[in-house]
């Protein structure tokens, strides 16, 4: 199996305790070490004997399913006419900050509802699974991953492996990173998935970027981990902004 590595340039010379989980050296000996596991067979083991993964063991809050008239959850409507790639940031975006970073949000795409500590009700369209592409991944710096994870991650080995990954780390409280995020591509598109190329600006005044992807399962859009437990493709450096949608300063 190939492991995966987040290149040294990519931390952009930041402090250990500024850099986000997944670019911490220690989350990387990690997911090497969980790699090697996988191939072995016994993480399945190890899942299988803590008990079950799924979501109906989930407590304490939770995102609301859908209505007898197969409607979402109440409080939760959204215009999803638009279906069309985004060309533009939306002109209703603003930024807040979350788990140390300033993070995107928008009334239109969304998120529109906080339940707990889930940030959720984006849009059933392109621009929605944008901004779930954005939101969700920032709160696994933070206390309340484990939440959000088991709410908004989809099920499966991707995510199990993920959750055994990141149990492993330290809890060090917020995390702070220089890095901000500066645009995104909607590389492809369905009612049913999306994948959406994140763009990064470096402390450094460099770019880099990683590819997320999000499924809807009828209520809202979901990250899907990778199968080796990463959230996210392996980080690469961005040599043009041609094709990228640059969010705005704000």
């Amino acid at each position: 199996m190939k492991l995966r590595f987040v290149p040294d340039e990519v931390g952009s010379g930041e402090a250990e305790e500024e850099k986000p989980f997944w670019q911490q050296r220690r989350w990387q000996v990690s997911a090497a070490f969980l790699s090697l596991v996988v191939c072995a067979g016994i993480v399945a083991a190890i899942v299988n004997g803590r008990g079950s993964t799924s979501d109906a063991t989930v407590s304490g809050p939770t995102i609301g399913g859908l209505g007898p008239d197969g409607a979402r959850p109440q409080g939760c409507r959204t215009d999803d006419s638009d279906q069309q790639i985004p060309a533009a940031a939306p002109p209703d975006v603003t930024w807040r900050p979350l788990n140390g970073a300033r993070t995107p949000f928008s009334a239109s795409a969304g998120p529109r509802k906080t339940t707990g500590p889930m940030l959720w009700c984006f849009a059933h369209t392109p621009m929605g699974a944008v901004m779930a592409a954005h939101v969700i991944p920032r709160h696994m710096s933070g206390p309340d991953w484990r939440t959000v994870t088991r709410q908004q991650l989809v099920p499966g080995f991707g995510r199990d492996y993920f959750e055994a990954m990141r149990e492993s780390l330290p809890e060090t409280g917020q995390v702070r990173t220089t890095n901000r995020l500066a645009g995104f591509l909607v590389l492809s598109y369905s009612p049913t998935t999306a994948n959406v190329r994140v763009l990064v600006r470096q402390a450094t005044a460099t770019y880099v970027s990683a590819d997320y992807t999000v499924d809807w399962d009828g209520v809202d859009w979901k990250l899907r981990p990778l199968s080796i437990g990463d959230l996210h493709t392996r980080v690469t450096p961005v040599v043009s902004l041609v094709g990228f949608v640059l969010w705005p300063e704000g």
